[in-house]
């Protein structure tokens, strides 16, 4: 009777320190996944989508999601990622930019016509030369892409808009970054710093005066309830991306690595094709609300574009050959 006692108290042994083991390993790698883009938006339902595929496959894998900045503040995310403080991002072009001036050149106004061109060229060898870029010079590897959307001029009060000197003087809340700046002032507005989680109230106050964004954002921002027009200049079609940590993915088994990459895709591609069906959807929905939205000959907006790029140092530090294959030069 021991020894039956004795080998059935090693196998409970055996099967618990199995549980742990199992139980342990569950929880060894936690991805905190954070965005400044609101809880609504179509990019935060799809990492929650990412989210809840990586941890049903059950690989020992977490991912706990923070839209709307509420874990890191936007423009910090990338910086904590290097740092160790965060495992992944929805990072920008800007923010790339920010780090390697060579591909600058993708956050340029008016840089691609639509949504299938961006999405062609970020899977082509553009694509791949920014991905090669961000593993070797910012230790952070790039998942899959993002479609942010197409962004839009969104005024507190109504303008008569036919060129960018009409809005002159229009204090328009953009990122604090240079770049963004650059891009702010070759649509002739007078750009204003400040952070997303901010705007609402500085629209509602008149602190700022508007703010560009993709519809869908707007919507979700709910930057309705205090502008009252739209101006579609579509001047940047944006790809976001779902990066993490380079070290972080090279402490990840290959199984877990496998998880993580085909949800990331999935779940990018979901939010792609959500978004791109809804931005028509948008735009006829703020016109029914009250909002004027208008459609105007981009002709002298691309030209001031032009001219502004051209005389600005930033541009000088872009890599011309990729820009010239965007732009079939």
């Amino acid at each position: 009777m021991k020894r039956a006692s004795s080998f059935l108290t090693g196998v409970a042994a055996i099967g618990t320190a199995v549980l742990l083991a199992t139980t342990a390993f569950a929880d060894d790698v936690t991805l905190r996944f954070s965005t400044a883009g609101p809880g609504a938006d179509f990019l935060a339902k799809a990492m929650e989508g990412f989210a809840t595929e990586v941890g049903d496959a059950n690989v020992g894998v977490k991912v706990e999601v923070y839209p709307g900045s509420s874990l890191i503040r936007q423009g910090a995310e990338v910086p904590a990622l290097q740092r160790g403080n965060l495992e992944m991002s929805t990072m920008s072009t800007f923010e790339v930019a920010g780090q390697i001036p060579a591909f600058g050149f993708l956050n340029r106004a008016f840089l691609f016509k639509d949504y299938d061109q961006m999405m062609q060229v970020m899977h082509g060898p553009v694509g791949d030369a920014l991905k090669a870029a961000t593993e070797k010079d910012m230790d952070i590897k790039i998942l899959s892409v993002a479609y942010l959307g197409s962004r839009e001029l969104n005024l507190r009060d109504v303008h008569d808009v036919a060129k960018p000197e009409d809005l002159a003087g229009v204090q328009m809340r953009m990122p604090a970054s240079p770049e963004w700046l650059l891009l702010g002032e070759s649509l002739g507005v007078s750009p204003t710093p400040l952070p997303m989680s901010e705007t609402y109230v500085a629209l509602q106050t008149g602190a700022v005066d508007g703010q560009e964004n993709p519809l869908s954002i707007l919507k979700a921002a709910k930057f309705d309830e205090v502008t009252k027009q739209v101006i579609m200049t579509n001047h940047l079609v944006q790809p976001v991306f779902f990066a993490i940590s380079l070290p972080v993915w090279d402490k990840m088994s290959a199984e877990q690595q496998d998880v993580v990459a085909k949800a990331a895709v999935k779940y990018a591609d979901q939010n792609n094709a959500a978004r791109h069906a809804d931005e028509e959807k948008v735009a006829k929905a703020l016109a029914d609300e009250g909002l004027r939205v208008d459609t105007i000959d981009l002709t002298p907006f691309r030209k001031k574009a032009d001219a502004i790029y051209a005389a600005s140092d930033l541009a000088k530090d872009w890599d011309q050959d990729l820009l010239g294959q965007i732009l079939g030069e």
